[in-house]
């Protein structure tokens, strides 16, 4: 997948400037695809110079001027051209894995520190992904609201990292388990059965 299609994606939403793209990346499509707020305005431009966005300048009294991005016909039909591609398989490349894949040779204190960083993270993400889910919502039901809501897409995509993130939550309980009962029984003085350590004589 391209940025470009992620940034076509979230235009679905309706116009918005460079600004506020960044704001509905960071707020609802993070949890997939991620970019810097000026690889997105990079982007702008080269799909409105393509065509599949237009743009219209708003004057501000107090502020520049700004720029509103609209999707183009062209950059809808890009996007169902898009749509009937296979999708690629998932790339995971993450350090906290290779950290882990060689914990029985290195600082087993530093891999623990680390797992426990990464649950924070993810429930910090929780908390942000419930707070958009609710929004979205606006006190209906699951049902209910995907019978009534325009577009389903962004709910969709915000129930998967949801679900990733809880993932990661259960994940990182079980391995913090298993590190830190292996470090309890490597402690001096513990046996390798994990018992007290046999006396000589």
């Amino acid at each position: 997948m391209a940025l470009g299609e992620a940034v076509l994606a979230a235009l679905l939403e309706g116009e918005a400037s460079g600004y506020d793209l960044a704001k509905r990346f960071d707020a609802g499509v993070a949890n997939f695809w991620s970019a810097t707020p000026q690889q997105l305005y990079r982007e702008l431009e080269r799909l409105e110079g393509e065509g599949l966005l237009s743009a219209r300048v708003v004057h501000q009294e107090r502020r520049p001027d700004k720029r509103l991005f609209t999707v183009t016909e062209t950059g809808r039909e890009a996007l169902r051209s898009f749509s009937r591609r296979p999708a690629r398989p998932t790339a995971i490349r993450d350090d906290l894995l290779v950290r882990l894949q060689a914990v029985d040779e290195t600082d087993v204190d530093a891999v623990i520190s680390a797992v426990e960083d990464r649950m924070e993270l993810s429930r910090a993400k929780l908390e942000r992904y419930d707070r958009i889910a609710a929004r979205m919502l606006d006190g209906r039901d699951e049902e209910r609201y995907l019978r009534e809501a325009e577009r389903v897409g962004p709910y969709l995509t915000l129930q998967r990292g949801r679900s990733h993130e809880q993932e990661n939550l259960r994940w990182g309980a079980s391995t913090l388990a298993i590190l830190e009962r292996r470090r309890a029984d490597r402690a001096p003085g513990r046996g390798a059965g994990g018992g007290p350590a046999a006396t000589p004589g």
